[in-house]
């Protein structure tokens, strides 16, 4: 769908300069979805691999995000081959809905209601990032921080048209489940998104 050079805006590696690939493409269709024009696949122009491995080059980085859309949609083993060649690091943004292909060296799972994730992506979750749209969001939040590995970093973001609802409720858990952290949509304060 597009590609940008910038910092991430949120979870474990806020304000890190990155290279970010947004996949079109997703079936999950969450109401609360920020890039829903990212959907249909159909909508976007198709990028060889080479073409997308020239525009990491040029950025400069060393970080690569692939995310969509839904990148578990897609084999990307050629593309992250590629990218590996270059000695970057890449992460991963997925629901974990599908079977991840491609090789990740950070795996940043948010999982959606709409579409659980599997259990292939949660056990090799690095990063769980839950976006808290109502109450019931941080038992599902609980849900799966069972399920994941133990050294998985943890997150709560509340959702960005609700985070002044959201947010106190984010906090109030937070601080009394030291456990997890919270992640701030720093790109959306910041006009950089």
């Amino acid at each position: 769908m597009e590609t940008f050079y910038t910092v991430q805006g949120e979870g474990f590696y806020t304000g890190r300069p990155a290279f970010f690939i947004r996949v079109a493409g997703c079936d999950l269709g969450c109401v609360w979805c920020d890039v829903k024009d990212s959907w249909d696949a159909n909508e976007h122009e198709v990028l060889q691999v080479s073409d997308l491995v020239k525009q990491v080059k040029e950025s400069g980085t060393q970080f690569v995000v692939i995310t969509g859309g839904e990148p578990g949609m897609y084999d990307l083993n050629y593309l992250t081959n590629e990218l590996h060649k270059l000695n970057l690091e890449i992460a991963v943004e997925t629901s974990g809905a599908y079977e991840l292909k491609g090789e990740y060296d950070w795996i940043c799972l948010s999982p959606k209601k709409f579409k659980k994730p599997i259990s292939s992506v949660i056990e090799r979750a690095n990063e769980l990032k839950i976006i808290v749209f109502n109450k019931s969001d941080v038992k599902w939040a609980e849900e799966h921080a069972a399920q994941v590995p133990q050294e998985c970093k943890l997150y709560m973001q509340a959702e960005w048209v609700k985070k002044e609802e959201m947010y106190p409720l984010v906090l109030d858990y937070i601080t009394r489940h030291p456990q997890w952290r919270i992640s701030v949509q720093t790109h959306k304060y910041l006009g950089v998104d």
